[in-house]
């Protein structure tokens, strides 16, 4: 993923209600090269971003195939990652680089088709995270196009309704576990068949079940409102069921925002996808409901700043209460942080 930082210096903005408390519940970090170029996303660039402007008090790490390990059982290998971010959110505990705190809540990857082995991987996993850890992601993103990326687990078609999967999804809920649901738009009845199966699990929703606007979807997204729709509705009658708010700034989303000559102000991003922001709430409600920035992926379409300024202009005739929920409250509770 490459980012361009002086294409997104040609758009800023004064930050909109900088005193409102934010706790970001996704967000990436890594450290890799790829043809010939260099992605690095740590404590130092994460701080950059968060010390824009907005007032976040502590955020949300979700997994990202970062710093695996290269040996030992291969179920295991993803604990590598927990410890990698454990060591940097033991970092910013540590109240030098500021008074946000960075991952205060890890959530990790680990493969639920292994069935009730999984246990082991869970536990280690925890013992990994200095009690931080609070759940996992497993991703079902998958489209029958090969215009259309299916997610980094490479999953199998119809992963949720997996038996084996399911099996290992049971050992989530006796160690008080949380499952990040991330799958697209024609997945959604799959995810709400989980939720029903295990409505003592809380399943968080990741980037609106990813809506598409690429490959056979290119100039289709808004025709496939209704069914996303219907859909949400369906999945927002299971009170286990939390939606994290973002993630559809992403090339996949099929807006075009990185083509275009500058980046796009918080004005135009927020009237651009605020059908489902809108619905999402109405039908969630804010005490279900989080923004997210899901970056650094998302900064391939605007900054950090832009991003939650648009956050803050579609909520801008909300009660004071309902936007302590959406920017701050529902995630702390969700990801149990301590009080920032």
């Amino acid at each position: 993923m490459s980012v361009k930082q002086d294409w997104l210096d040609l758009t800023v903005e004064e930050t909109l209600e900088p005193d409102l408390p934010v706790c970001d519940p996704h967000h990436h970090l890594w450290d890799y090269h790829y043809k010939s170029e260099s992605h690095r996303y740590l404590l130092d660039e994460i701080l950059s971003d968060l010390n824009s402007g907005h007032n976040v008090r502590s955020t949300v790490f979700v997994e990202c195939f970062a710093m695996h390990k290269t040996d030992g059982p291969p179920e295991m290998r993803s604990v590598g990652e927990t410890e990698f971010v454990n060591g940097i959110a033991a970092m910013s505990a540590s109240g030098k680089y500021g008074d946000v705190r960075v991952a205060a809540g890890i959530v990790g990857a680990a493969d639920l088709t292994l069935g009730a082995a999984v246990g082991d991987v869970l536990d280690a996993h925890i013992a990994a995270g200095g009690g931080r850890f609070r759940g996992i992601r497993q991703p079902a993103s998958w489209d029958a196009s090969d215009q259309v990326p299916n997610s980094h687990f490479n999953p199998m078609r119809h992963l949720y309704l997996d038996t084996q999967f399911r099996e290992g999804f049971a050992a989530l809920a006796p160690r008080n576990l949380s499952f990040e649901g991330w799958c697209y738009p024609h997945q959604l009845v799959e995810l709400t068949d989980l939720a029903r199966a295990f409505p003592e699990t809380t399943i968080i929703l990741n980037h609106f079940g990813g809506p598409l606007g690429i490959g056979p979807y290119a100039g289709k997204r808004d025709e496939g409102l209704p069914a996303w729709r219907q859909a949400i509705s369906e999945l927002a009658t299971c009170p286990n069921v939390v939606a994290k708010l973002g993630g559809i700034n992403m090339k996949i989303n099929g807006f075009g925002w990185h083509e275009q000559p500058k980046p796009p102000s918080s004005k135009a991003l927020m009237e651009a996808t605020r059908p489902w922001y809108e619905h999402a709430i109405e039908q969630f409600g804010v005490e279900h409901c989080m923004f997210e920035s899901n970056f650094p992926v998302d900064k391939t379409s605007c900054s950090y700043n832009i991003l939650w300024n648009s956050f803050k202009r579609l909520a801008k005739e909300y009660s004071a209460a309902d936007k302590a929920s959406l920017f701050h409250d529902t995630a702390s509770r969700v990801y149990r942080l301590s009080p920032t």
